[in-house]
């Protein structure tokens, strides 16, 4: 495998009510709304991002919330964790916070490395890991979640499987991660310099129900690239080993590939090179609805059948902004 990924530049998933999706996500995990749009495919739907200050890539979690959605299942096939990395003495605070907000949590985690594991609204399975290492990232301080204590960006993702060699040999020989350790039923592969971001596990039970990707489940894990000429090699990298891979969709923010890897877990390539200030300025990321040009002509259409939206504003986490 000539090229290699740095880690991970998002992960999306599909959620239920728009407004409790912002204020679990905004308020109770205190990350940054950094732009209010559309699902492209489907612009009925909103695409919200949330991370860091800039929205940088790997700090991303992204959501497709929708009132009513069929509830999924967690099992094989899909991405079933989605870890944050937060300071390393900043558990025992978290766990209060999550507890004043009513979010039962569980300690728990791998030699090393301790985690806070819980679910959101929508039964999503998130967790929160408190790297021994420490994350030189800047986390976004909010006056709910200040910044000591505050999520620096994405940590890791666990994949579940039935079979672990295919999807294995997926990650290095198609993604250029490597084997860093096992621990139990638990595969570990990292990229880059292996630290908070850049890792995946490979959980196999061979027993476990097949997935459902709906309601409360990951819809498809990211990987970053740095630019259009980069995408473009390794998507003929993909196709020569056999994989069945999109043309490159233009995401306004980023450039897109997707395949599923053997093992049933949709993957994206996206580069890192466009940003989330393409659009609106970056003091007022978030803010606005903001539509790609093709869907602009439908934006009275668009946003009038779109449900309002509670988000914070910079002074005030707690006020009404539509």
């Amino acid at each position: 495998m000539a090229i290699k990924t740095d880690g991970l530049h998002h992960v999306t998933a599909i959620g239920g009510n728009p407004r409790r999706n912002v204020d679990f996500y905004a308020r109770t995990l205190g990350l940054r709304l950094v732009k209010t749009t559309v699902n492209f495919d489907d612009p009925g739907v909103y695409h919200l991002y949330y991370g860091d200050a800039e929205g940088t890539p790997g700090t991303l979690m992204t959501l497709f919330p929708w009132d009513g959605v069929t509830p999924g299942r967690h099992g094989t096939g899909q991405a079933t964790t989605t870890s944050f990395s937060v300071p390393e003495l900043s558990l025992g605070w978290w766990e209060e916070h999550l507890k004043r907000v009513g979010v039962e949590s569980t300690r728990n985690g791998s030699p090393g490395e301790e985690a806070l594991t819980f679910l959101d609204p929508d039964g999503l399975r998130l967790s929160l890991v408190a790297h021994p290492q420490g994350d030189p990232r800047d986390p976004w301080d909010t006056p709910l979640v200040p910044a000591e204590y505050a999520i620096r960006g994405l940590h890791s993702v666990t994949m579940q499987v039935a079979k672990e060699d295919a999807s294995a040999d997926m990650l290095t020989d198609g993604l250029g991660l490597r084997f860093v350790g096992e621990h139990g039923d638990r595969l570990r592969f990292a990229a880059g310099d292996g630290g908070p971001g850049t890792l995946v596990d490979v959980l196999v039970t061979p027993n476990a129900p097949r997935g459902l990707v709906a309601g409360g489940t990951v819809h498809h894990v990211a990987w970053r690239v740095p630019d259009d000429a980069t995408q473009r090699a390794w998507r003929d990298e993909l196709i020569d080993r056999g994989m069945n891979v999109t043309e490159i969709l233009d995401r306004r923010y980023f450039h897109s590939i997707y395949f599923r890897e053997p093992g049933g877990t949709l993957f994206e390539v996206a580069t890192d090179d466009i940003g989330f200030d393409v659009d609106e300025p970056l003091l007022e990321l978030g803010r606005a609805l903001k539509l790609p040009p093709w869907l602009e002509p439908r934006r009275d259409q668009i946003q009038n059948a779109l449900p309002r939206l509670n988000l914070p504003t910079e002074n005030n986490p707690e006020a009404q902004r539509v």
